[in-house]
């Protein structure tokens, strides 16, 4: 294998030192600031997207956005910006696993377990949608896991903000026609062209569901095409068929989150009053996140509170 040019080199003040993972969006590496001495995970993305002018200026805005939520379950991003040409993105580096190695070293998740990860991934989205924003990437490679304590064994992240999109946008495309996400969890709407709201999130929160119970994608199949012709128009896929053992009632949680066209999944009625908590009452004047039918709150909470 060829050594990654960009090792030992510097951009934007860090150095880099090593190679963590490598996606169709970008290269993430192990850096250290210079003038912190503090390691990141610096996010380096891909030449064709730093090339959509549109992208390149909504990516360093809405980064900047992404860095101002504040939640626990959100990895803190130090900067984002453009270098030479170069986008990138520094993180805060988490010492730990992730769940797509998890569920490669270790198969298929226990209900409670993967209840206790996605319920802290369901919190980060709840902070991102609302302050308007999308993550439209969810995937276990983007879900960090750090050792927690006795009680709650996995400290959850969810990572990769800076791709973020705000719920008032247009398509979950480029302006170049560049499909941003991941194939094997995204949304109907990401591959139409679709505009992005919460619900597109939760969608590929229930295929992440379906992945911890399953091991395996809802749609594993040989060619693109078929993977992308599965989100459009084949029903989910059900749990029990791979997993007997669980409660029927997990195929009608994946099923209602991978809902396809004009979905309103997990709405909350009117008269529902909010959970009370402390994000809920610095919040209670915001407009809740906008869906497809009406308005709703917190969908994606509602979909890990819904697993059996």
């Amino acid at each position: 294998m060829t050594e990654d040019p960009r090792l030992g080199t510097t951009l934007a003040g860090y150095r880099i030192e090593s190679l963590i993972g490598r996606g169709g969006m970008g290269t993430v590496y192990l850096a250290e600031h210079l003038g912190l001495q503090r390691k990141v995970a610096l996010k380096v993305m891909s030449a064709d997207l730093a090339g959509d002018a549109r992208f390149r200026e909504r990516f360093v805005r809405e980064s900047r956005l992404a860095a101002s939520i504040e939640d626990p379950n959100i990895v803190p991003i130090h900067e984002a910006g453009e270098s030479d040409g170069v986008l990138f993105i520094a993180m805060r580096y988490v010492r730990g696993t992730d769940l797509e190695r998890l569920l490669q070293d270790h198969g298929p998740l226990g209900p409670d377990r993967t209840v206790a990860i996605l319920s802290q991934v369901a919190s980060a989205l709840d902070a991102a949608h609302e302050e308007g924003l999308i993550h439209r990437d969810i995937k276990p490679a983007n879900i960090l896991l750090a050792p927690g304590g006795a009680t709650h064994p996995d400290k959850v992240y969810l990572s990769d903000f800076g791709l973020t999109k705000r719920a008032s946008s247009d398509s979950g495309l480029t302006a170049t026609g560049q499909f941003v996400g991941t194939l094997d969890y995204a949304a109907p709407e990401q591959f139409e062209g679709g505009a992005l709201t919460p619900q597109t999130d939760v969608y590929s929160l229930g295929c992440v569901l379906f992945e911890c119970l399953t091991g395996r994608a809802p749609f594993p199949r040989d060619r693109e095409a078929a993977v992308l012709h599965a989100h459009l128009m084949e029903p989910p896929p059900k749990v029990t068929d791979a997993r007997p053992d669980l409660p029927a009632g997990i195929d009608a949680v994946v099923a209602r989150a991978m809902e396809k066209h004009l979905r309103t999944a997990f709405p909350r009625p009117a008269t529902s009053p909010r959970r009370p908590g402390p994000r809920c009452a610095r919040r209670r004047n915001r407009r809740p996140a906008p869906t497809r039918r009406g308005v709703v709150g917190s969908p994606s909470r509602r979909l890990v509170d819904s697993s059996p």
